[in-house]
């Protein structure tokens, strides 16, 4: 079983604890949001297996003794298949989040993770993908100054690309309602800070 690091409401480290105790007690932990961006602002968001969203390239726990560094190259390999050396990653922000769901057996899934939200530059070719079809079922390229005022309308469509599980590449609009948003949550809020990273680093 799967062992997390545990802490405090204030991010001070406690201990550790097998993954699901800490779902199931609300456990606050440490999960890695891993963006992609190309030299041109486009970012790459993961189109979702299990609904169809879209959402960060690739994301996941940091395991027990996990660097940062280290859960974002361990996510990148297991979830779209490239093997990046993230040391040159760059800081985007600590995001505290913290959702209770439902799950079919009638229990309650208690999340409470630090969002360790950071981008980094691709520079290879979009053919190099070998995404998991478990976890994912495509990749879809936007500009990141389009998303961003897209999110800022909430409605309407982009221009896109859709990279799918065979690495076609498929010209398409993209819809403000495929992006992957919470209750209580806006788009604008979700994705902003990486959209607006990405444009600092690109202009």
């Amino acid at each position: 079983m799967e062992k997390l690091d545990i802490y405090d409401a204030n991010g001070e480290f406690i201990g550790t604890e097998e993954r699901n105790i800490v779902h199931s007690k609300g456990l606050w932990h440490k999960t890695v949001h891993c963006w992609l961006y190309d030299k041109s602002g486009k970012v790459f968001f993961q189109k979702r297996n299990d609904r169809g969203t879209l959402y960060t390239t690739s994301s996941g726990h940091v395991s027990a003794g996990e660097s940062i560094t280290e859960a974002f190259q361990r996510e990148i390999k297991e979830e779209i298949g490239l093997t990046l050396d993230a040391s040159d990653a760059t800081f985007v922000a600590v995001v505290p989040f913290k959702m209770d769901r439902v799950k079919e057996d009638g229990s309650i899934f208690k999340d409470r993770a630090f969002a360790n939200v950071y981008v980094d530059l691709y520079e290879g070719d979009y053919h190099d993908f070998k995404m998991d079809p478990e976890e994912v079922s495509g990749l879809v390229l936007v500009k990141a100054k389009d998303a961003l005022e897209l999110f800022q309308k909430e409605n309407g469509t982009i221009k896109g690309q859709e990279i799918t599980l065979n690495n076609e590449i498929i010209e398409r609009e993209i819809d403000f309602q495929e992006f992957l948003v919470n209750e209580g949550e806006t788009a604008l809020e979700k994705y902003g800070d990486v959209l607006r990273k990405v444009i600092e680093l690109t202009e």
